[in-house]
């Protein structure tokens, strides 16, 4: 329940604090006495947006401080576990303006963004203001009853999961083909050159390898050349070098012992003679090695010419970067079947949970038809009761297409006078005609929504006597469950009040502001009695609204 509202610099409201009791709490006072802006405050609380011309001195921020005692219900106690907040039964939700303009708001003091407090607020507060009747035409507002009064909202919620999710899909599915479609434009090009990289099957380093094997295989005559004559003269020829070495350690062989330096020499000329005879003997097998192969030299110069031209093509600086570009070329058509993989698992999925939905929705739907004749009854019992007995409520449904809401579109259709034509509510219903049907289906599924505070501002907008007497005991039967609290300019239904709260305007130092105060016994007959005969009621009025108050 809301138990306390502080206001602070807001309008005309310098500073107040109101203590709310549970039961049906009445709000009067005179017009323009600021009744609306404690309406418009407490908006504020419940999380409309700031507006910063509302506050009254502009140089010290405006407060407003809503504070409300709760049970630990799931829904309430699963909030605060999702913002990380401490669990209390107490709820305090405060909004500031600041002077610079900007507001701020808090949870239990701790800061919070709008969604949030509007979330909370959803869970503790309906407001029916003035011209909230407009709701009445609004087809969630309408489908909303009808489901609270069916008992479907637990299994909306589930129906809702299943249709998120399957439009997720949906979603997918479309991103999906639109991206498919376009790399279908480009899948054909890259499997082309994908297939000139696999028929080419370069290896990584090839480059250096091709071009080694080509230089000496466009050189094999001139190294076959020069390596024969290398051999000729080791080995062969009229005078061999080998030979002549040979002769000259010979010839010196004998004279070391006559010259120290000699037996160096000559032992230097010896290892020469060994060398070179195995340098002959590797340059007669390289020659045997070396052949000039112009197929080979022709399937190379190819193979390059193939490599230099991809390239190019790809705009690559060296053959060395082709097999990146291989890989890259794979995984991008990969990733093109991945996508089709995809596609087909998520169009399974989304013919299975629209099949789910679907069942949902049909079944929500046998539990929407079946409660229309319920609440058709219910409501033209309470517009009977409010002194509209010749007002036939109904319910229109029609099957429609998948939506958040199901397969059903409700519509609320009204004839005021038994004149058989059934409009639209905007089309047909005054203004008090609407106030005394929002007030008869908020009653009808009050608890079925589980709010534990109702607030009506002027829910008897165009209605008195019989009609406003019958609403004031509707409103106090609908507080045997519920905090209700309303502004109301009507005796009949100010004389149910189990507490009574009279806003006034005063004139403190020359500035008019807003006071409120809760009425005892006397005051509240007075009060009624101003509201039956006016300022200055008689002795009849005031026994009359003494009778009123005591029924």
């Amino acid at each position: 329940m809301l138990s306390r509202l502080y206001i602070k610099n807001f309008a005309i409201i310098q500073e107040l604090e109101i203590q709310f009791q549970r039961g049906l709490v009445i709000i009067t006072g005179e017009t323009g006495a600021g009744k609306s802006i404690l309406m418009g405050a407490l908006g504020l609380a419940l999380g409309e947006r700031a507006d910063a011309s509302m506050m009254k001195d502009k140089q010290t921020k405006s407060v407003v401080e809503a504070e409300f005692k709760v049970k630990q219900v799931k829904e309430l106690y699963d909030f605060f576990v999702v913002h990380d907040m401490e669990w209390d039964d107490t709820i305090v939700i405060r909004r500031e303006i600041l002077s610079t303009g900007k507001s701020r708001a808090f949870i239990n003091d701790s800061p919070s963004g709008l969604a949030q407090i509007q979330q909370l607020t959803s869970m503790l507060v309906d407001l029916h203001q003035q011209f909230d009747t407009l709701e009445l035409s609004n087809k969630h507002f309408q489908r909303l009853i009808l489901d609270a009064r069916a008992g479907c909202l637990d299994e909306l919620s589930r129906y809702q999961e299943k249709y998120q999710r399957f439009k997720e899909i949906e979603s997918a599915i479309f991103s999906i083909q639109e991206n498919m479609r376009k790399a279908e434009q480009e899948r054909a090009f890259k499997e082309f050159l994908l297939n000139e990289l696999d028929e080419l099957k370069w290896k990584e380093n090839e480059e250096k390898s091709i071009t080694d094997e080509l230089n000496l295989l466009t050189n094999a005559e001139q190294i076959k050349h020069a390596v024969g004559a290398a051999g000729y003269l080791l080995d062969e020829g009229e005078k061999p070098l080998l030979a002549e070495i040979k002769s000259l350690v010979t010839k010196l062989q004998p004279l070391v012992k006559y010259h120290t330096s000699l037996e160096e020499i000559v032992t230097r000329l010896a290892s020469s003679h060994v060398e070179l005879k195995d340098i002959a003997n590797e340059l007669s097998g390289l020659s045997d090695k070396i052949s000039t192969d112009d197929k080979r030299l022709e399937e190379l110069n190819g193979r390059l010419s193939t490599a230099q031209r991809l390239v190019k093509k790809h705009g690559l600086k060296t053959a060395d970067e082709l097999t990146a570009v291989q890989d890259a070329l794979q995984q991008s058509l990969a990733a093109f079947q991945e996508d089709q993989s995809n596609l087909e698992q998520f169009q399974k999925e989304y013919l299975l949970l629209k099949a789910e939905a679907l069942e949902i929705a049909k079944h929500l739907q046998v539990k929407r038809a079946k409660q229309v004749p319920v609440l058709e009854k219910a409501t033209k019992e309470l517009l009977s009761r409010v002194g509209m007995p010749n007002a036939i409520f109904k319910v229109g449904i029609s099957e429609t297409d998948l939506s958040p809401q199901g397969i059903d579109q409700i519509d609320f259709l009204f004839d005021a006078n038994k004149s058989g034509k059934f409009e639209p509510l905007h089309k047909v219903a005054s203004g008090g005609e609407l106030s005394r049907l929002m007030l008869a289906l908020k009653s009808l599924v009050a608890k079925s929504l589980d709010l534990p505070t109702l607030i009506f501002d002027e829910i008897d907008s165009g209605i008195s006597g019989e009609a406003a007497k019958q609403v004031g005991i509707l409103l106090d039967e609908l507080s045997d469950n519920h905090q209700l609290i309303s502004i109301t300019h009507q005796p009949q239904i100010a004389a149910k009040a189990d507490q009574h709260l009279f806003v006034f305007k005063s004139d403190q130092n020359n500035l008019i502001t807003t006071g409120i105060r809760v009425l005892d016994e006397e005051e509240r007959v007075q009060a009624i009695a101003q509201m039956l005969s006016g300022e200055n009621p008689s002795q009849h009025a005031i026994a009359n609204a003494r009778e009123m108050i005591k029924s």
